[in-house]
């Protein structure tokens, strides 16, 4: 099952009409199906409202936590197995390659700290094997990490990374070899949802990386999220419209951050935008955990898109 298109002057029409094909799926209907749902009744905005409504009482296991103390359902194998295949048929699991040779930028983006080490690892080599214009643009934020993530990042010997930003800064340096910052910059420090950061690196023979940490746009309540990183640097790269711009992220996020990007980049800027989750075949420069996907994850996931795109759909519908 496809995602909406994300090629440069893809037009609203034809987004909504992604959005409609993948939310109206075989495989998602199954799925309300098999949690005791009835599919919603109306037009697209009804459906996803519905959908919005049903999955956070069926499927959000986080509620309000962070994903690693999510509660993780138990399913009997026929339900485990139905929502696996659902999520491989609404592109949940499978790596992909790019479809490109060449992009205008290279996007990366954070989580949790096993996950900003693979996916640097993934994007260097990404950076050697297809050409990149502009820059290599990792995006993270202030986020405190835990004490699984400290003591995983000690194992590892990747010692002094307090935040999410300090373990993507780690892992740029180790993929592509960098060594100190050619800039940086940064906003007041004074409180962690309103700080901001910039670190350029200039690789040999790579393009230059840019690590960035954005502030909350809604500080008083929350840390920066996905879209406020995504958002923050497009104003500093001064995105154009028609760049192909190339994101990487789990495949278990896909879906989810795709949709995200469309609403943020695409929409707004007229940038064309294809997601690729990290290929499970390419390793870290230090040995990392590879985590647990289970059923309920890949729940909570959908659920996760399904917001995404009624998001997506808002602003398609009444920009």
């Amino acid at each position: 099952m496809e995602l909406p298109a994300g090629v440069a002057g893809t037009s609203h029409a034809e987004l909504l009409s992604g959005v409609r094909s993948w939310v109206e799926s075989p495989p998602l209907r199954g799925l309300v199906a098999r949690f005791g749902g009835d599919w919603p009744a109306g037009d697209l905005t009804a459906v996803l409202a519905g959908l919005d409504v049903f999955s956070a009482r069926r499927w959000d296991f986080r509620q309000g936590r962070e994903r690693p103390d999510a509660r993780e359902p138990a399913f009997d194998p026929g339900t485990a197995g139905l929502v696996l295949a659902a999520a491989t048929a609404l592109g949940l699991v499978r790596a992909t390659p790019p479809a490109r040779s060449g992009y205008a930028h290279l996007l990366v983006l954070g989580g949790l700290a096993h996950a900003c080490l693979r996916r640097t690892a993934y994007a260097a080599l990404l950076a050697r094997t297809a050409r990149v214009a502009g820059e290599v643009a990792v995006l993270g934020s202030f986020r405190p990490l835990s004490e699984a993530e400290s003591a995983m990042l000690a194992a590892a010997g990747v010692p002094g990374c307090a935040t999410e930003v300090d373990v993507l800064d780690a892992g740029v340096r180790l993929a592509f070899g960098a060594d100190e910052p050619a800039r940086e910059s940064g906003g007041p420090a004074d409180h962690p949802h309103r700080a901001w950061s910039s670190r350029t690196y200039r690789p040999a023979g790579l393009p230059p990386v840019r690590v960035l940490a954005a502030p909350s746009s809604e500080p008083e309540r929350r840390r920066a999220h996905t879209a406020d990183t995504q958002r923050f640097w497009a104003e500093h790269v001064r995105l154009r419209a028609g760049d192909p711009v190339l994101m990487v992220t789990a495949p278990i996020y896909v879906p989810f951050q795709h949709c995200d990007a469309l609403r943020t980049l695409a929409v707004p800027y007229g940038c064309g935008i294809e997601t690729v989750g990290v290929d499970p075949a390419a390793s870290a420069p230090v040995p990392v955990p590879e985590p647990t996907l289970t059923p309920g994850r890949y729940l909570q996931e959908i659920r996760s898109a399904l917001r995404s795109m009624r998001a997506l759909h808002a602003a398609l519908t009444t920009g």
